[in-house]
């Protein structure tokens, strides 16, 4: 049997036409497109659409999503009273997964596992994903949820989340983000998925699957960790003693290093700019300034480059988006990902059963309970 490495790092575990990161020249494509070119020049709901179906949208295509998207962002009543019922100290993370798993009592196509009925899944999960995040903050912060508003995903959410019409600017920057985010090959919480979906269970679940492998601090929750570091290290002029400190003490710097790029991670690239524009326009260029020194120590202390997440915390921080919803915007990007693997399994499924190489004890005689000291 062929022996793996910790993790299954660099273990080919499939094929997929979905994403492609090419870790060492710093790539990363959605079905072929650079993720820069989408990122300046497509909306949101345009890549959730190729990823999907393999090709962007037409005019006519677009509309008829964003009809679909719109149509199923009111969440059935019983939705709303469970979230209502989560203590408000809940982990926003544990609400969308409680959540997503509820709405698939509720979806029409409950009971058709098919290939069509999980593409009308999948578009109804996109719409129902962020009106699932805004309801359970508005809960938790003691407001009432209102209808969720017309417009793109974007719009939509920041103006549900705050009950303000958002700004151009706002709406363009976590659009992008989006974008960033929606897909990146097999990583924990797609392999999620897939593994749920490949033993033909529901898209709902697989979903929900995925949610859980999210939340943890080394997956969708390092950006909220990145966050917290900042607000750690206080003042640009601490920040450097402050990462000496910790590497001295071999802890973790979060928002550095890759499982898969061996160079810059592209979407950091991009996220860098979009954080130093925001950082400045909203009164907190002290935000990029410690980023951009702990970066620089980073680099010439360990060789690590900074991924997606060091640079999202401090995007989502400059839009005032609390930082416990940083992951749960992170899921509703992800969503558009997660559901066209599951859609991918379905089409050429296999069940996902790895080895494992047995490293416990060998030729152990079995002892009576008597003899046993």
């Amino acid at each position: 049997m062929t022996k793996t490495s910790d993790g299954l790092r660099g273990v080919v575990a499939g094929p997929s036409a979905i994403s492609s990161v090419d870790g060492d020249a710093g790539r990363l494509t959605y079905r072929g497109i650079e993720i820069s070119q989408l990122a300046e020049h497509a909306t949101f709901e345009e890549v959730a659409f190729l990823l999907w179906h393999d090709e962007l949208p037409t005019q006519a295509q677009l509309d008829d999503l964003n009809a679909q998207l719109q149509a199923a962002r009111e969440l059935p009543a019983a939705v709303v009273d469970a979230l209502r019922a989560l203590p408000a100290d809940s982990n926003p993370m544990d609400a969308l997964r409680t959540g997503v798993s509820i709405l698939a009592a509720f979806d029409p196509d409950v009971a058709d596992n098919s290939i069509e009925a999980s593409q009308r899944k999948a578009v109804r999960l996109l719409g129902q994903v962020p009106a699932v995040v805004a309801t359970s903050a508005r809960l938790a912060a003691g407001a009432e949820p209102g209808p969720m508003p017309g417009g793109s995903i974007a719009a939509s959410f920041l103006e549900a989340l705050t009950g303000v019409a958002p700004n151009p600017t706002a709406t363009r920057t976590l659009d992008v983000l989006l974008v960033l985010q929606a897909d990146h090959e097999f990583n924990a919480s797609t392999f999620t998925a897939r593994v749920i979906s490949a033993t033909l269970s529901d898209v709902h679940s697989a979903v929900t699957g995925a949610i859980g492998a999210l939340r943890g601090p080394l997956h969708g929750g390092a950006n909220q960790g990145v966050m917290q570091m900042l607000f750690d290290v206080g003042t640009p002029d601490r920040a450097e003693a402050w990462v000496l400190d910790k590497l001295a003490k071999h802890e973790r710097i979060m928002g550095f290093g890759h499982a898969v790029y061996r160079t810059a991670d592209p979407r950091a690239t991009i996220l860098r700019e979009m954080s130093r524009e925001l950082s400045e326009a909203f009164g907190h260029a002290d935000w990029f300034e410690m980023s951009s020194t702990i970066e620089d120590v980073m680099m010439r202390e360990k060789q690590l480059n900074s991924n997606v997440d060091f640079y999202t915390a401090t995007v989502y921080a400059a839009l005032d988006i609390p930082i416990n919803l940083f992951t749960p915007i992170f899921a509703i990007s992800r969503t558009s990902g997660w559901t066209a693997h599951i859609l991918e399994q379905f089409g050429n499924n296999r069940i996902i059963r790895p080895r494992a190489e047995y490293v416990g004890h060998k030729n152990r005689a079995f002892i009576p309970l008597e003899a046993r000291g």
